[in-house]
């Protein structure tokens, strides 16, 4: 049996690109391999000339393939059910350029987490309702691991997705933040169990492959109808980040199904949805509709409660200097007791108030000694 693992592919009008079989590595190994190729071309342009040892070679031939005519029978067949599954695929590739992955850190957010939060709320726009998402987890860190799967659909996700989408809530955007900040910690904390090997799915897997082995069996729960629809993953989702202008693509696991790749970059994200033109139930441009509708709400959410968070900490500011000259000019207007001279030598602490922004505002008594004894400095925390 030949297995083949993947295949260059290149266009009449130049557009190049790799079809691999995912079976044998993961997408990010053929990436990295790819980069390596395209940084060596850009900077080695002169290596590309058409070298001497090159040109002695004989030029290439077509192999013509002696094939008997059942053999051509199953290959026009397989050449004919490719060709229907190229055109029932429903490709959609957009570059979101409003912002990208810097936007995200200035949160103080996980930029992956972010953005699988932003597909849990495309989703529930297009279709009212969760679904379960795979993302994958790459758990290289152990001996022959490949990956796991980061269940993105949590329940802090949907509390955040219908505050976002059911205008009879009324949620503030204050809440709305909160339950967004829940949503992503409860993702990154999810994201950290699978690739240190505590997620669920493998596992499971597991168990259920050694009972096949051991002719066990099947145990109930692979029977279970929850266990069965949580295994139907409807978003198929894959992180795929790239150092230069490229993009990973695949397809859906299920036929009702989509497959969400992403790569970030620092001022844009392109995503790569697919979905299959001869289901009902899914549509890739509604889905990128929804997917740019979401991460710009998603974005005016966060700049709006920055927004009021910087002007309440500006009004608090203002309104401890104000009390601070207060306090100094009426200090200035009481009399002051003649101080002996054991008493200038001692200065009174300097106090510095710290404001929610941790700006410092101080305010240091006078005494007649300050150019002889430095004030002590001791802080509080409002």
């Amino acid at each position: 049996k030949t297995a083949w693992l993947c295949q260059f592919v290149v266009g009449a009008d130049g557009c190049c690109g790799v079809v691999c079989e995912h079976s044998a590595f993961e997408g990010i190994v053929l990436v990295q391999c790819t980069e390596y190729l395209l940084k060596y071309m850009i900077g080695s342009p002169s290596k590309l000339v058409r070298a001497a040892s090159v040109s002695e070679l004989p030029a290439p031939r077509r192999l013509r393939w002696k094939c008997s005519p059942e053999i051509h029978k199953l290959l026009a067949s397989s050449a004919d059910k490719l060709q229907r599954q190229v055109k029932n695929l429903d490709m959609n590739v957009y570059k979101f350029c409003d912002y990208g992955k810097e936007f995200i850190k200035k949160q103080k957010m996980s930029p992956d987490a972010y953005i699988q939060v932003a597909l849990q709320l495309a989703f529930y726009r297009c279709h009212s309702r969760p679904v379960s998402t795979y993302e994958s987890a790459s758990i290289r860190r152990f001996k022959q691991g490949r990956v796991d799967n980061i269940r993105s659909a949590t329940p802090e996700a949907l509390t955040f997705v219908k505050a976002m989408t059911d205008g009879k809530l009324r949620t503030s955007d204050t809440e709305k933040m909160e339950m967004l900040r829940d949503a992503i910690t409860a993702q990154t904390k999810y994201t950290i169990l699978s690739i240190t090997g505590m997620a669920i799915d493998n596992h499971l897997l597991g168990l259920r492959e050694l009972a096949h082995e051991l002719k066990m069996e099947k145990p109930e729960i692979f029977q279970d109808e929850a266990f069965l629809v949580s295994n139907q993953f409807i978003l198929s989702t894959s992180q795929v980040p790239t150092t230069v202008e490229m993009f990973c693509c695949y397809g859906p696991v299920v036929p009702n199904g989509y497959g969400a790749c992403y790569n970030p970059q620092s001022d844009h994200i392109i995503f790569s949805v697919s979905s299959f033109l001869d289901s009902p139930q899914t549509c890739s441009a509604e889905f990128v509709k929804c997917l740019v509708q979401g991460l710009m709400d998603i974005g005016d959410l966060c700049n709006t409660c920055n927004s009021s968070s910087n002007t309440t900490q500006k009004k608090q500011g203002q309104t401890l200097e104000t009390h601070t000259q207060t306090e100094t000019n009426w200090q200035s207007k009481t009399p002051q007791r003649p101080a002996d001279k054991t008493e200038s030598q001692q200065s009174l602490p300097q106090f510095v108030l710290k404001t929610p922004d941790q700006t410092k505002v101080e305010a240091q008594t006078q005494t007649s000694s300050l150019a002889e004894t430095p004030a002590l400095k001791n802080e509080s925390k409002s």
